[in-house]
């Protein structure tokens, strides 16, 4: 199914029944990818005295209770609510669900100790190239990381320099297959998330930050559109499912 979007002025065409999904699904499992020191997201069926509802155990149906952090246990979209005293709300704030995206790799540097993704790194995957999004694939990019442990690995992240270079260029949504922009451990400074959503002067309220992606190697960089879908939590963050689609020539 091939649709036609005009954007800024400008005729795309996708097709439709080629989606690129790049998010982790959640699973019931130690081996589901995890950060920030909890225990694995846990699915398990509603319980009343003998009755357990699974079809297997003589319900009929199955009727499940989910228990998750979404910071901590997959893809998942935030605002900044995410870091201001009002909690603001992620399905508030996020209206629009398409967008021209651009997908780079980048390896990180190392930096006192540290690996890290700098803003020269940044500026030389973009170029002159205006964005909506940006979807950050880190290298080495392999499938472990559907499954890594995060937890006390400082693992890489994004300079403050990276973050205000993105806002300054009009980059709306930021999205990358880490478990946060920001330090693991940095004091709470959380300074590219600041930047981002610009906690000094207006709140970017509609910017959107997605962590923990998966950009399959199959996946070139380059232009795509991006559809953000979110399940719709009143919350500063939700589970979300970005899909890419391929513009036609």
């Amino acid at each position: 199914m091939i649709a036609t979007i005009q954007y800024n002025s400008k005729k795309y065409q996708i097709d439709l029944t080629q989606a690129l999904d790049i998010s982790i699904p959640m699973r019931a499992s130690k081996s589901n990818v995890n950060a920030w020191y909890l225990e694995e997201p846990k699915i398990e069926p509603v319980k009343d005295g003998e009755w357990v509802a699974t079809v297997k155990d003589g319900a009929c149906i199955n009727f499940n209770n989910i228990y998750f952090n979404p910071h901590s246990h997959g893809t998942h979209t935030e605002c900044v609510g995410h870091i201001t005293e009002t909690v603001h709300s992620i399905n508030q704030n996020l209206k629009q669900f398409f967008f021209l995206a651009e997908v780079i790799t980048v390896a990180p540097e190392k930096l006192k100790g540290d690996f890290v993704i700098s803003k020269k790194q940044i500026q030389f995957a973009l170029g002159n190239k205006k964005r909506d999004a940006v979807v950050l694939r880190t290298i080495p990019n392999m499938t472990d990381k559907l499954s890594k442990q995060y937890s006390n690995t400082n693992p890489t992240y994004l300079l403050e320099e990276v973050a205000i270079y993105l806002r300054e260029k009009g980059v709306n949504h930021l999205l990358v297959d880490l478990p946060s922009v920001d330090k693991e451990r940095d004091d709470c400074e959380l300074l590219a998330h600041n930047a981002f959503w610009n906690t000094k002067g207006t709140l970017r309220m509609d910017a959107t930050i997605t962590e923990f992606i998966f950009v399959p190697n199959s996946i070139e960089d380059g232009t795509y559109f991006l559809n953000l879908q979110i399940a719709p939590f009143e919350n500063d963050a939700t589970p979300s499912k970005p899909v890419l689609f391929k513009i036609l020539e």
